[in-house]
C-alpha cells in the first residue's frame, strides 16, 4: 500500500506524531490503537503513537512535539480533541489530522472524513492538505480560545455540561439529545443581543433557545444547524433559534434524531465575519462541546488558520 501525491512527500519526510485522547469515546480509543498502528506502516508512514488523559493533557503534549520539531501532528478523539490540537498548533506551520472517536465528530464530517477513527485514518493518508479557518472567542472571564466546529449560548451550552458528566459514555447524536432533554427541565430562555461588528448587519435581541455561531456545518454529532457552512469560506455563520417552548421542543426531537435537520421558522440564520453575544444575565458559552467561559462574548473568524489533512476531493 502506497500514499499517493503530496500527501506522500509530506508524511514519509516528516516526523509524525499521533496524540490520544484516552478518555474520548468513553475510553474506547486502545481498541482501534492496532488497527491504526497497522494502517500507518503498511502506508509507510512512521509515527509516534502518544497517550494523554485528557483534552488539556495532549494540548500541552503537541506544545513540546512541536517545539523538538515534529511536523505532522494527529489528534484521536471527538471535536474537543482537535480543538486542544488546533491551540496548540496555531500560529504555526505543522499539519494537523484528526481520526475522529469521539462523542460528536462534526468537525472531522466537514473535512469528508469517515465517522471511524481506522477509516478516517486510510482517508487521511490518502487525503491531501487544506487551510481551514478556526473561530477566536473572548468571554467575560478574559481568555482567548480557538475552536473549530461550532459554539454558542443557551440550551446548547447547559447541555454540552451533561454531555460531559453523566452522559459521555452514550454514543454518537444520543449523547446530545439525552443531555439536551435533561438540560431542558430547567431551562428558561435567554435575553441575548447580538451585534455584528465590522458590518452592514442591524444588531438584533429577543428571547432565544439557543445563539450559535458556527463555522462546520453541523454539531452536536450531527446536528444540521448550518447547512450552508464551509470550513473554509471565511465567514461565521450565526444562527439564532427563537424561544419556541418545552413542547415545541419535545416535538422537534424526532426530526433531530433521524435527520439532524431543524425545520422551523423560528431559525434565524446570518453570516458575518464577527459577532457580540450579550445577555442579562452571564450565560454559558460552548465551543465544540467544551465550556469557554460566559458572556459577554466576542467571536471572530480566523481566515486560513491552520493546515489540515482531509479527504481527497472526488
Amino acid at each position: 500500500m502506497t500514499v499517493g501525491g503530496e500527501t506522500r512527500s509530506v508524511l514519509r519526510e516528516s516526523a509524525v506524531s499521533v496524540f490520544v485522547n484516552s478518555m474520548a469515546g468513553g475510553g474506547r480509543a486502545r481498541a482501534y490503537l492496532a488497527a491504526i498502528q497497522q494502517l500507518f506502516e503498511s502506508f509507510q508512514v512512521h509515527a509516534q503513537f502518544v497517550m494523554t488523559n485528557s483534552a488539556a493533557e495532549l494540548e500541552s503534549s503537541v506544545r513540546n512535539a512541536i517545539s523538538q520539531g515534529r511536523h505532522t501532528l494527529f489528534a484521536m478523539g471527538g471535536d474537543g480533541t482537535f480543538q486542544a490540537l488546533a491551540n496548540a498548533a496555531f500560529g504555526t506551520d505543522v499539519l494537523l489530522g484528526i481520526l475522529p472517536f469521539g462523542g460528536g465528530n462534526d468537525f472531522a464530517a466537514a473535512l469528508g472524513l469517515p465517522d471511524h477513527p481506522v477509516k478516517a485514518a486510510e482517508a487521511s493518508l490518502r487525503g491531501h492538505p487544506r487551510f481551514v479557518d478556526l473561530v477566536r472567542v473572548c468571554t467575560a472571564e478574559g481568555p482567548t480560545r480557538l475552536y473549530a466546529g461550532g459554539g454558542g449560548i443557551g440550551l446548547d451550552a447547559e447541555a454540552a455540561r451533561f454531555a460531559n458528566g453523566p452522559y459521555r459514555h452514550f454514543p454518537g447524536r444520543s449523547r446530545y439529545l439525552a443531555s439536551a432533554l435533561r438540560a431542558l427541565a430547567g431551562f428558561a430562555p435567554l435575553e441575548v443581543r447580538l451585534e455584528f461588528p465590522d458590518s452592514d448587519l442591524l444588531p438584533l435581541e429577543g428571547r432565544a433557545l439557543v445563539a450559535a455561531v458556527l463555522n462546520s456545518p453541523t454539531y452536536g454529532a450531527g446536528l444540521r444547524l448550518a447547512p450552508g457552512a464551509a470550513v473554509d469560506d471565511g465567514w461565521l455563520n450565526v444562527v439564532l433559534i427563537e424561544d419556541i417552548g418545552p413542547l415545541a421542543v419535545l416535538r422537534l426531537l424526532p426530526q433531530l434524531t433521524t435527520s439532524g435537520e431543524l425545520r422551523t421558522s423560528r431559525v434565524k440564520r446570518w453570516q458575518a465575519r464577527k459577532v457580540r453575544l450579550t445577555t442579562r444575565k452571564p450565560s454559558l458559552f460552548h465551543g465544540d462541546g467544551e465550556i469557554l467561559g460566559s458572556t459577554p462574548v466576542e467571536i471572530e473568524v480566523i481566515p486560513a488558520a491552520v493546515r489540515v489533512l482531509a479527504s481527497a476531493p472526488k
